[in-house]
């Protein structure tokens, strides 16, 4: 592992951060000098040094420390293994289709980081993501369906692919006349924003088509001046920055949190877009807000916020035609 005390890490590529995440209990309560309790589950610790750095040491209640920590409270069997109930989607191929006019790809199962109340976290991956003789097959089903106008590459993170990958995937769909938008739906450049390459710009500048990017964060803390350089310069390259974030106890659960979490977001160049109420995934019911709240919440930050900052709370339901928006 490369140490935490030692910057050079912050010249190193991205997939060396990858490769070097903490990823034991041991690891991350040395690197932070805390005590935190050994939880055995079939889900890893995965945290990147660009993130760690950002978790305030000694301090077992930083919220963003408590994103990536196992936590007794994950044995809970409140919740459930698919709670979005996706299967009754897939179209095979990694595709998945829940709404009309857009369709979403399963790129592939590696995060950057593990979030301890990831929706898919007990996600299939093996069984439900394109191989790379499957892609052929993929963009011919895309094209053939022309109700559709937009792609959505999601995961795992689609971030965890390498540029050529993703301007060859992003050359074949601008081929297709009735695609306009590509959305991708990733954590990394806010978790390791030397993600945000040079190649990656140019390729998106070069693209005929509309690219959005919604990004994750849930706390203020997790946008350091790094983080922000990388927003403004996939700003600057044309891409739509949109941000999602996740109503989570003890975490974000405070209109003042929430309305910093705004500004922050703003300062960087990504519109506020969601609060999600949380998925009920098994392993992370401990994580739950009630919808009560949320819903004062939203109350709180109209009252101190420009409409434009304040994110709708929402809620994704199986089988309902689009997310339910709740305030």
């Amino acid at each position: 592992m490369i140490p935490i005390t030692d910057l050079s890490w912050q010249r190193h590529s991205w997939q060396s951060l990858v490769s070097s995440a903490i990823r034991t209990t041991d690891g991350l309560a040395d690197a932070l000098g805390v005590e935190l309790e050994q939880v055995e589950t079939d889900f890893p610790i995965n945290v990147p040094l660009p993130y760690l750095a950002r978790i305030e040491r000694g301090n077992p209640q930083d919220p963003l420390l408590l994103q990536v920590m196992t936590s007794v409270d994950e044995l809970q069997q409140s919740g459930t293994t698919s709670p979005l109930q996706e299967e009754a989607f897939k179209l095979g191929f990694g595709l998945i289709q829940k709404y009309a006019g857009r369709v979403l790809v399963i790129t592939t199962g590696s995060c950057a980081i593990h979030c301890r109340y990831c929706f898919r976290r007990h996600f299939p991956y093996e069984d439900n993501q394109p191989s790379t003789e499957d892609w052929s097959e993929l963009f011919r089903r895309i094209e053939q369906d022309q109700s559709l106008s937009e792609v959505i590459l999601s995961g795992g993170d689609p971030l965890m692919l390498n540029d050529r990958r993703l301007a060859w995937i992003g050359e074949n769909l601008a081929r297709i006349q009735h695609i306009t938008t590509l959305r991708l739906h990733t954590r990394m450049p806010i978790v390791i924003p030397q993600r945000v390459t040079s190649t990656l710009l140019e390729w998106m500048t070069l693209s005929s088509l509309n690219i959005v990017m919604v990004t994750h964060v849930n706390h203020g803390n997790e946008i350091d001046p790094e983080v922000k350089s990388a927003m403004n310069r996939l700003k600057r390259a044309g891409v739509t920055l949109l941000n999602q974030s996740v109503l989570l106890k003890d975490i974000n659960d405070n209109a003042e949190a929430l309305a910093t979490l705004s500004h922050k977001l703003m300062d960087s160049g990504v519109l506020p877009y969601y609060l999600h109420l949380m998925d009920p995934v098994l392993g992370a019911s401990h994580f739950d807000v009630d919808e009560a709240t949320g819903v004062k919440l939203i109350s709180t930050l109209r009252e101190c916020l420009p409409g434009y900052l304040v994110p709708r709370l929402s809620r994704e339901v199986p089988f309902e035609s689009s997310k339910r928006v709740i305030a």
